[in-house]
């Protein structure tokens, strides 16, 4: 209950945001091979996500997201924003734009999370890739469109996982979180590929 009250907070917060993107220009000035590649690389980077949640679940009985979002709160675990993204205000730019922030502020908290327990590194290391090769794929894209910002995202102040527990449940944190920001953007990125 509580997680859902977290999401329709976050959900009225995305909804003020609306206004700063640029207007949906058509859905043919995304190439199709862009598209593809982008949703290929989201699945990617979802299995990915997964992977690392299930190795949390399995080895240190986290698997209840829903239970450590308090925790996330005291954290200061960030969540990005996709509100050019939803399907009230799809618009072109803000989306790309805050797709990739989102890219990148993902990469800094997997970066926070460095210190979790060695049969963890491989999974959390294959979904830091592949979450860089997804922002590098998305920047050139929006360079080429000429929507990419003059000056590159930062990924700002992280959160300082002080404790092994605070590391793992971190872990499932930003994995859970995660996998709703990409299931969000799939969703735009589906509706770009519409004819």
């Amino acid at each position: 209950m509580k997680l859902i009250a977290l999401q329709l907070i976050l959900w009225y917060e995305a909804l003020w945001l609306v206004g700063a993107a640029a207007p949906l220009g058509p859905t043919s000035s995304l190439p199709q091979s862009f598209l593809l590649k982008c949703l290929e690389q989201m699945r990617k980077v979802q299995a990915d996500s997964t992977v690392l949640q299930e190795r949390l679940c399995a080895t240190h009985k986290l698997c209840h997201p829903e239970e450590l979002v308090l925790l996330g709160h005291a954290l200061g675990i960030p969540q990005p924003s996709l509100s050019g993204c939803s399907s009230h205000a799809l618009q072109l730019t803000g989306c790309l734009r805050q797709l990739h922030n989102g890219l990148v502020l993902y990469q800094g908290l997997l970066q926070a999370l460095t210190g979790l327990p060695p049969e963890l590194t491989p999974a959390l290391e294959t979904l830091q890739l592949d979450i860089g090769d997804f922002a590098i794929n998305l920047w050139r894209e929006m360079e080429e469109l000429g929507v990419a910002p003059a000056v590159p995202p930062t990924q700002g102040a992280m959160p300082a996982f002080t404790s092994a527990f605070q590391r793992r449940a971190g872990g499932v944190l930003v994995a859970s979180n995660l996998q709703s920001f990409l299931e969000l953007a799939y969703r735009a990125l589906r509706s770009f590929a519409k004819p």
